[in-house]
């Protein structure tokens, strides 16, 4: 298996155009006829501008950054809320986009806030970030309101947010994850929600980044709690095996094993680095692990998810889903990028001691 490494940027351009990112593609070739959407720009916005912390003079990310970021300043609406989809003819299609849109949209823009390389984008993710702010109230989705929480702890670190915006924000938003948490709980569930569905490892990240900023020792234990149960359900012999969206996982149900969404490991990636970030204890550097190596053959189909800086859309019953749309590719990026990071921390502290 390789280590984690950044992967070339071919199939996240081959996708992208001068307005935004194509959604799908059929194998690897953009399918235009499914147009454009906010929440693959916003966390393709992320994956370009992580990039550059690591590549500062990345010319093709520095280009993909101001098209992703102008992007989000065209879907947002005056309210505040952001359109979602929008058509090949540059049209939007929909009155107003979803509540997970407009989290990723917020998550992105505080993470733009933060770690933007140029003062001019980080001012335009500030601009746009707080114009949301009010908006933030709408949310009754966890994992619409675990998206903006994300976005709420990097605006906090950013300094172009102030913290009276952002602490009664994330005070508002916690709450209800922490509510949802309370409400679901029982022994043999240590959950959120009735139904685990996708994205699932994001409810115990949020958690855990809301306790950190808020200094809320309850939320982070939710953050390890619920990780610990999640870990003990998807981790098979130490083998990932995520949710399937072919029936999810209901509570006193059975699992789906299939479809197997690259997103899902992009997620626990991001979680067990959370959970190490908190605790110090290398079995989550080994769960990351565990996910990263998912996309390159330790899986149930012994598959090849990871191909040419692109991924392949998951496994289904049949085998591996052929196609290379957007969500895929830029959870994988995003998740070397995680790992890569990490391992960077990891080198600098041993060389300190």
């Amino acid at each position: 298996m390789p280590k984690a490494f950044r992967p070339p940027l071919d199939h996240l351009v081959t996708l992208s155009d001068d307005t935004g990112i194509i959604q799908h593609a059929l194998f690897d070739v953009p399918n235009r006829s499914t147009g454009y959407c906010t929440d693959d720009v916003s966390r393709a916005l992320m994956v370009v501008i992580g990039r550059l912390r690591a590549e500062p003079d990345n010319r093709t990310a520095h280009r993909l950054a101001t098209i992703y970021l102008a992007f989000l300043q065209a879907a947002q609406m005056t309210d505040g809320w952001f359109h979602n989809f929008m058509g090949f003819e540059r049209s939007w299609l929909d009155e107003r986009g979803t509540q997970d849109a407009f989290g990723r949209a917020v998550w992105s823009l505080g993470y733009g806030a933060r770690y933007a390389p140029r003062e001019s984008w980080r001012n335009v993710c500030a601009r746009l970030f707080g114009e949301a702010v009010p908006r933030l109230g709408e949310l009754a989705h966890l994992r619409s309101t675990a998206y903006a929480i994300l976005g709420v702890a990097h605006a906090s670190e950013s300094g172009h947010v102030p913290a009276e915006v952002c602490q009664p924000a994330m005070r508002r938003l916690s709450e209800e994850l922490k509510a949802a948490y309370q409400r679901h709980r029982a022994l043999d569930w240590l959950w959120f929600e009735d139904l685990m569905t996708y994205d699932n490892a994001r409810l115990c990240e949020a958690a855990l980044r809301a306790g950190d900023v808020l200094g809320d020792d309850q939320l982070a234990q939710i953050g390890l709690e619920s990780f610990a149960f999640y870990r003990s359900i998807v981790l098979e012999r130490d083998i990932f095996v995520p949710i399937g969206n072919q029936g999810w996982y209901p509570r006193g149900g059975k699992r789906a094993i299939y479809g197997q969404q690259p997103l899902e490991a992009a997620a626990l990636i991001d979680a067990a680095l959370a959970a190490y970030d908190r605790t110090g204890q290398a079995t989550f550097l080994a769960t990351a692990k565990a996910a990263w190596e998912w996309f390159y053959g330790r899986n149930t189909d012994r598959a090849t998810l990871a191909e040419g800086g692109g991924c392949h859309d998951g496994i289904d019953a049949a085998g591996v889903n052929a196609n290379m749309g957007a969500e895929s590719t830029v959870a994988y990026l995003s998740a070397a990028s995680a790992l890569c990071e990490a391992e960077n921390v990891l080198a600098s502290n041993v060389d300190s001691q």
